[in-house]
């Protein structure tokens, strides 16, 4: 889609967090009033129709879009949240990181077979924190499951849609 106003207020930050790495900085987006109305109207038109029933917001910034987007679609919205963080009994996996190896976590009632579950985090780069929580999302054998990024990075030999090729997966911008 790559929306002008949305790429010209998208900040890149060079050698964060550390050298040879372009930060691509979504709070630009999240700061002005504009561009967080954009991003929630193009996603709103991608799953207006699609039945969404829960939409998983992966740790931290997937949090804000998936709750705007819950409150104008009418679902609910579950927390993908890394390890100790939610107070009830938990489902969880793990994945390598390019510096170790992190864990992604959700609630055991979170979701049930009926759900269409949509999957939302702010940047798909490598795909390794999506991939986890697409993983633990079909431990719950929902009825169908889609992912949405607002960013996805291509320009530096990244790959991270390789990983979701049986899946419905769609992004504001690519870079």
């Amino acid at each position: 889609m790559n929306n002008k106003i949305l790429m010209d207020n998208l900040r890149c930050i060079p050698d964060f967090p550390k050298k040879g790495i372009n930060f691509r900085d979504v709070t630009t987006l999240y700061k002005n009033g504009e561009c967080l109305q954009i991003m929630l109207n193009e996603m709103y038109e991608l799953y207006k129709d699609k039945g969404i029933t829960k939409i998983v917001g992966i740790e931290s910034r997937g949090f804000i879009m998936a709750s705007a987007l819950a409150g104008k679609l009418g679902c609910g919205v579950v927390l993908a949240r890394k390890p100790g963080k939610l107070p009830y009994t938990v489902v969880k996996e793990s994945f390598s990181k390019e510096y170790g190896v992190d864990t992604i976590e959700m609630h055991l009632d979170s979701i049930g077979e009926d759900d269409v579950v949509l999957i939302h985090d702010d940047l798909l780069a490598t795909g390794g924190t999506a991939k986890a929580t697409y993983n633990l999302v079909k431990h719950f054998n929902p009825k169908k499951i889609y992912m949405n990024f607002i960013i996805e990075i291509r320009d530096e030999g990244l790959h991270g849609r390789d990983e979701f090729k049986d899946i419905e997966l769609t992004t504001l911008m690519t870079i």
